[in-house]
């Protein structure tokens, strides 16, 4: 049976006091939206994305989520029934349906995973224990341990109060029966809205078993207020700071890494404080992550240092490199084995051989460095004439002394030197020395004169 999901993203969130449609809400530096949607992206062949306030910024968001996405709009906010009713038609027959709310991000894989095996042909619902659920409505179970309602706070038992298992919203059906109970779901209530709860007690009364799965708390939150959103954050990191932990890397401070992407590691990896790692990481083993770090979308060789106030982004670091202090790879920069990029260098689109180094206060964009070569203090690479970008090759073994500006496009041989202070706008052959200095001037007794 095909699995199609259900987010619900038409809620205004107005305890936000924000602009933003709440499911565009950022956990983990992207939209909650995005995040749950990552999550099902492996489980289900379609997603439907419910929508109404703000919802040309929640299309513009989705238009943008890879797989088979349907827009389906909720006319007015009346209620999480309604919500789903607005989807229903987007679905095939055949399908189990996922119900999911886009405030609420951090629900794991395996936890849908396991919600989806074990819905049959009626409905399976997700639940979770609080220690003081007061507001929240209860799990009624029968006996047997099958649920037969939800029981809202203002209509429950004093005993009925004493559950702590509650109904989380999320859920997992048949789509035939889904939209029956959907249909004979009222607004007879207070708000005058449908509530998705209701379909519980619904299903029941048609001689159906449903089942629960129930998770930790941390995982089913959501979010109605920034502070709550910041409590989101924190679960988050710890979530994640957990995983690298379990991977076997030596973490200074759990508290104080934000991991915002994927990561994958070797052994023996240590990741210092206050580190950011976003997008697709990859370490290798004995890879040292020093304090104030930014990685995004790098890859970083086995025994190589990425130094204190470093920040790299898609770049790939071979094996026992030194990056850093305070070195900025941008985008493009391919550092190879046992090179070094020191303190306030930035490289850009730009191959650095092995063994070479350019250990401080340079620029290397657009640039091709061979092997064993040195990179002087103060240089840089003149890549950008106003239009358009140009490119300079350096050869193996060649030096370029301090504070030299290399004019591409121009190309330096191997084993050729350029002497410090120079502006290179010509090719140095192989073994020769580029000297592009104005000619220096003394004049005598000069300072004399001023008096």
């Amino acid at each position: 049976m095909k699995i199609h999901t259900v987010i619900l993203a038409a809620g205004e969130g107005s305890r936000m006091h924000s602009k933003k449609a709440k499911s565009l809400q950022p956990v983990g530096g992207q939209s909650m939206l995005k995040r749950i949607h990552n999550t099902v992206l492996s489980l289900t062949e379609e997603t439907s994305f419910v929508v109404g306030y703000e919802k040309d910024s929640v299309i513009t968001e989705v238009k943008k989520f890879p797989g088979i996405n349907h827009i389906c709009e909720q006319k007015k906010p009346i209620g999480t029934a309604d919500a789903v009713k607005s989807a229903l038609d987007s679905i095939n027959t055949d399908s189990k349906v996922l119900v999911l709310y886009g405030d609420v991000p951090l629900i794991k894989r395996e936890t849908l995973n396991n919600l989806i095996s074990i819905t049959d042909e009626s409905l399976t619902i997700l639940s979770t224990e609080l220690k003081n659920p007061t507001g929240y409505g209860r799990v009624k179970k029968n006996e047997n341990g099958a649920v037969i309602s939800i029981i809202e706070e203002k209509d429950a038992s004093e005993d009925e109060k004493k559950v702590k298992e509650i109904f989380t919203g999320i859920l997992c059906c048949n789509k035939t029966l889904l939209e029956e109970a959907i249909d004979e779901v009222s607004n007879d209530n207070a708000a005058s809205e449908f509530y998705l709860t209701d379909i519980v007690s619904i299903i029941n009364k048609k001689g159906f078993k449903i089942s629960t799965c129930i998770v930790p708390n941390d995982e089913v939150k959501g979010a109605n207020t920034k502070r709550e959103l910041s409590e989101l954050e924190e679960i988050y990191r710890k979530m994640k700071a957990n995983d690298l932990l379990d991977m076997g890397i030596t973490v200074s401070d759990p508290s104080r890494v934000d991991v915002r992407g994927e990561v994958s590691a070797g052994t023996d990896c240590q990741i210092d404080v206050n580190v950011i790692l976003e997008g697709n990481v990859s370490l290798g083993n004995n890879v040292s992550i020093g304090p104030n770090t930014i990685l995004k979308d790098v890859d970083i060789g086995d025994n190589s240092n990425i130094e204190a106030f470093s920040h790299l982004v898609s770049s790939k670091v071979g094996k026992n490199c030194s990056i850093g202090p305070y070195a900025r790879l941008r985008e493009g920069s391919h550092i190879a084995d046992s090179a070094k990029i020191g303190n306030f260098v930035e490289t850009k689109k730009t191959k650095v051989g092995k063994d070479s180094k350019a250990n401080h206060f340079a620029y290397l964009g657009d640039a091709e460095i061979g092997d064993d070569s040195n990179i002087g203090a103060g240089t840089i690479t003149c890549n950008y004439d106003g239009k358009d970008k140009h490119k300079t090759k350096i050869g193996n073994s060649s030096f370029i002394g301090t504070n030299s500006s290399l004019v591409a496009p121009v190309t330096i041989g191997s084993n050729a030197y350029v002497a410090a202070g120079s502006v290179i706008t010509k090719d140095v052959p192989d073994n020769a020395l580029g000297v592009g200095r104005a000619k220096q001037d003394n004049k005598e007794n000069w300072s004399k004169k001023k008096d």
